[in-house]
């Protein structure tokens, strides 16, 4: 069979985009894995790759980096990339036919083992304007950012990325991406009936950056009869000890621990809205279309979403939430004031009707396509 190298900068067990490539491609190809951790299922070999600096070896490289950032030595910050030499030395003697990298840190890699016709690069994001609200970072690392797509992603055969709206932004650096969304898996369930109170909950990431406490203060303004839960990951202790002394102070509102990938989507269908108020404070986050997202609907909870353009988009088009009028806590409560066991029970058919055609299923194909046509080369 011919021999596919899945590679990415993550642990492969528990990043989901990865694993739905892998059981995509598993069935047509010798699949070899490259990432931190250990073998994931579906792969028939893994090369575990060095995990980056970290201590007094990353705050050297770091400083070392911001030098040549200012100097915009973006090659030079390439060359001696301590994570790039390492996964190099793992990966020295492996005989692949076909490369499928993920991110553009993981793109310089595949082609030193394929020529670039066979080499297919997924974008899961729009790199040069991943921070861009942090005006340092927008003036250094968002050229460099730039620079690594259009040497590191452009030549490869196709790309693809998570969002329509992030397809057209690549445009302008040479890319002609496909689009795989971060669609969960099909979910053959139930819609349960609306809670009393209603139910709301939000799950993801604890980064101050995506000021979850607007969500908070959201329903401290409302009058609706919910109880709020947010179940977070650890990213930022801090953070989440603040998110949870105010809550302490609501009757209505709990912070609770993450939740488990296996078991994410029926701790979800416990609840009755799923929310995510997103604010547009850099390019990446006005062109999000997250997992969470389609998880909500595969739990069939209703869907409150910000005035993000793709989220917005599918919530409008396929009738399953609202959009908020904007990004403020008055916003949220306007959204929540709203709220009718009526209107939130259609919203849950209308995620049951939806669920079929933007499931994960319906995506990979894309994947398996493009991978099809490197391997005909």
């Amino acid at each position: 069979m011919t021999r596919l190298l899945i590679i990415s900068f993550s642990d492969l067990n528990s990043d989901a985009r990865l694993q739905r490539q892998i059981a995509a491609l598993s069935g047509s190809y010798d699949i070899i894995t490259a990432g931190f951790g250990s073998r994931p299922a579906g792969s028939a070999q893994h090369i575990t790759l060095p995990l980056p600096p970290s201590g007094v070896a990353r705050t050297r490289r770091m400083r070392l980096e911001s030098v040549l950032l200012r100097l915009r030595a973006y090659g030079l910050i390439h060359r001696t990339s301590p994570l790039l030499r390492a996964a190099r030395e793992a990966l020295k003697g492996t005989a692949v036919d076909l490369v499928l990298a993920n991110d553009i840190d993981a793109a310089p890699l595949a082609y030193d083992l394929v020529s670039a016709d066979r080499v297919h690069v997924d974008l899961h994001e729009f790199f040069p304007g991943l921070h861009d609200d942090n005006p340092a970072w927008a003036a250094h690392r968002g050229p460099y950012n730039g620079w690594q797509v259009r040497t590191f992603a452009a030549p490869a055969a196709s790309t693809t990325t998570v969002a329509a709206e992030i397809a057209e932004r690549y445009r302008a650096f040479g890319l002609t991406a496909e689009v795989v969304t971060n669609a969960s898996d099909f979910e053959d369930r139930p819609v349960r009936p609306v809670g009393s109170p209603i139910r709301v909950v939000h799950t993801g990431a604890a980064l101050a950056g995506r000021h979850l406490e607007t969500m908070i203060e959201g329903v401290a303004l409302s009058r609706a009869d919910i109880e709020f839960t947010l179940h977070l990951m650890p990213n930022d202790r801090a953070y989440i000890d603040r998110l949870r002394a105010r809550a302490a102070e609501l009757p209505n509102v709990r912070v609770l621990d993450g939740v488990p990938h296996a078991d994410l989507i029926d701790t979800l269908a416990q609840h009755d809205v799923g929310i995510h108020i997103l604010p547009a404070t850099s390019t990446n986050h006005r062109l999000a279309l997250p997992n969470k997202f389609f998880d909500f609907v595969q739990a069939r909870l209703g869907v409150i979403v910000g005035p993000t353009p793709a989220m917005a988009g599918m919530t409008e088009r396929y009738g399953f939430g609202v959009v908020t009028s904007g990004f403020e806590a008055r916003d949220v409560a306007e959204a929540l004031d709203a709220l009718s066991p009526e209107a939130v029970s259609a919203w849950k058919r209308a995620s049951d009707l939806a669920a079929t055609e933007i499931s994960a299923e319906h995506q990979v194909g894309t994947w398996v396509r493009a991978i099809a046509r490197l391997a005909a080369n």
